[in-house]
Parts: C-alpha cells; structure tokens; sequence
C-alpha cells in the first residue's frame, strides 16, 4: 500500500493520509464488528448502514477492494440476499486487517 500515491490523489500529503487510514481502521473495526454481527443476527437494517459507512469511508480513501466488498454487502442486503454474506464479510475481515497491518507497519 503506497501512502504517498494513494494520499496524492486525495490532495493530501503521506503524512495526512496515513493518519486518515489511522482514523479509518480505528472507526472502521468497531463498524465491522457490528457489521459482522448483523450479518450473524441476520438484521438486515443493520447490515445495510454498517455496510453502507465502511464503503463511504473506504472509497473515499481510495481503499477500493474494502469499498468494493462491503458495497456488495449492502447491496445484498437491500436485497435481502443474506445467503453467503458470511463468506464475503469474511473477505472484508481479511482486507480491513490488511490495511491495519500496513498501519501499524
């Protein structure tokens, strides 16, 4: 992960970037918690608005895999398609501690 190329695109310096990321795995753990919980519960409410802020966030910040994950889940879920979501927030999981690895680098 290039914070440099990825902040540049942003209009940020790596400096800013990384304390964005920072920001991002600190607030996005405790939303994918819920989301994962959601998805166990089957609360498709919860998933969709769990879902739905970890892909604003993520896109935002250029992290386009986590956006293009948690986007399919909300997705499904506004389709009350819950069948297999436990798979690809699995995937999300594997993605978000990506990212927070390279954080803590």
């Amino acid at each position: 992960m290039n914070f440099q190329e990825l902040g540049e695109r942003l209009g940020l310096d790596e400096d800013e970037y990384r304390e964005l990321v920072e920001l991002f795995v600190e607030t996005g753990s405790v939303d994918f918690e819920r989301l994962r919980t959601s998805v166990q519960n089957q609360d498709t409410e919860q998933i969709v608005k769990s879902a739905h802020t970890l892909s604003g966030a993520a896109g935002n910040l250029g992290l386009m895999e986590i956006h293009k994950l948690a986007k399919q889940i909300e997705n499904s879920a506004r389709d009350n398609r819950l069948e297999g979501l436990d798979e690809v927030t699995g995937q999300l999981k594997i993605r978000m501690d990506q990212v927070s690895a390279v954080v803590a680098g």
